[in-house]
């Protein structure tokens, strides 16, 4: 039965969030039970090409990510793949009706890891657009249920939270992505140039993201609109650690929320969520 190999490749999507993520497993789980799988399902898509680029330095990364949209297509053509992660990713869009360009978009983003980039204005803004603005855009689809108004209204509102985490993310993996895969996101950085002034620059741009993306999350279905708080709690606890950090302690260490405080922050977000106007 079909069935079983539906039900099998979102618990595959599912582990695959869990092994890589903590953090989103738990905003995940505050979700309502019926838009889990989904999330899961885009979760797992985009956690193995960021493998892809990221982690398979002994393989032909670019050979494989070109058999990855390959692969794509061919499941969101044929809406079957033999590839778990990818029957449940396939499965999600047909059912949400996602767009088709924000998957093309996610794609190219991940193609621009495979190349040594010096970034621009330009060129930060198009990989942010599509590393994690598109994947915000793909899971309101979600969470709005194909309601076109709604995600018309949000859209602004989730990009904006797409972008800060991804900025945080780019604060958080300084010293990895520059020492092990050579990348730079920050626009214009000579990376020997980055100091204190520097960072709190970087710092009132996601700021002022975080504080507009806020509002949106207010506005979301109840459904997920605690899932998403979680998130963003989560991500602006980690944002304020790296703000105590100067620019050298950023070089030098990967900043981190333990696993311990990642369950308290879950408890104190609950009963701030309760007891706020969200």
């Amino acid at each position: 039965m079909k069935k079983l190999f539906d039900e099998l490749s979102y618990k595959i999507s599912k582990e695959t969030t869990k092994q890589y993520s903590t953090s989103f497993s738990l905003g995940i789980l505050a979700l309502e039970h019926g838009i889990r799988n989904p999330i899961y399902a885009i979760y797992g898509y985009v956690r193995l090409a960021d493998e892809i680029v990221d982690s398979f330095h002994e393989y032909d990364k670019g050979k494989l990510l070109q058999r990855f949209r390959n692969e794509t297509w061919q499941a969101l053509d044929e809406k079957i793949s033999l590839n778990p992660i990818l029957q449940s990713f396939q499965e999600t869009v047909h059912l949400y009706k996602i767009d088709l360009t924000l998957i093309d978009q996610f794609l190219k983003s991940m193609e621009m890891d495979l190349k040594k980039i010096d970034y621009n204005s330009d060129l930060y803004k198009e990989y942010i657009l599509g590393s994690a603005e598109v994947v915000g855009l793909m899971c309101l689809q979600i969470f709005v249920e194909g309601n076109t108004e709604q995600f018309e209204k949000l859209k602004p509102f989730a990009m904006k939270l797409g972008s800060a985490f991804q900025k945080v993310n780019f604060l958080r993996d300084m010293k990895d992505d520059f020492d092990i895969l050579g990348r730079c996101y920050f626009p214009d950085l000579d990376i020997s140039s980055f100091d204190n002034t520097v960072k709190l620059s970087i710092e009132k741009d996601i700021d002022q993201e975080f504080k507009e993306a806020l509002e949106g999350i207010k506005k979301l279905p109840a459904s997920s609109r605690f899932g998403v708080y979680l998130a963003y709690r989560y991500y602006i606890s980690l944002f304020r650690k790296i703000k105590r950090k100067s620019a050298k302690t950023i070089m030098n260490e990967r900043i981190r929320i333990s696993g311990g405080a990642k369950i308290s922050l879950m408890m104190s977000s609950y009963l701030q969520y309760k007891t706020s106007l969200l």
